[in-house]
């Protein structure tokens, strides 16, 4: 699993949010996303790697900007997260 945070852009409110998330979900293979426009960012779980430009892609024609990505490695930090299964 893939934590991404992308910088975005041009998000002023919570529709904004719902707009962002909407064309990430339409576009793009996630497990899940969010996004701030307090933060100005999205973070997306996938299972996939998913590229920069696919990110950018996802979100042309909204009117919202990628700034900048990056990338971690996720872990769901749930209550037995302490029981690896390998």
């Amino acid at each position: 699993m893939l934590k991404i945070t992308a910088g975005i852009d041009g998000m002023a409110c919570e529709m904004c949010e719902a707009h962002v998330n909407e064309a990430i979900r339409k576009h793009l293979n996630v497990k899940k996303v969010s996004s701030s426009h307090r933060k100005h960012q999205t973070v997306i779980i996938a299972e996939e790697e998913i590229s920069d430009k696919d990110i950018k892609k996802a979100l042309e024609g909204t009117g919202y900007k990628v700034t900048d990505i990056s990338r971690e490695p996720y872990e769901k930090k749930g209550l037995f997260s302490f029981r690896k299964h390998h």
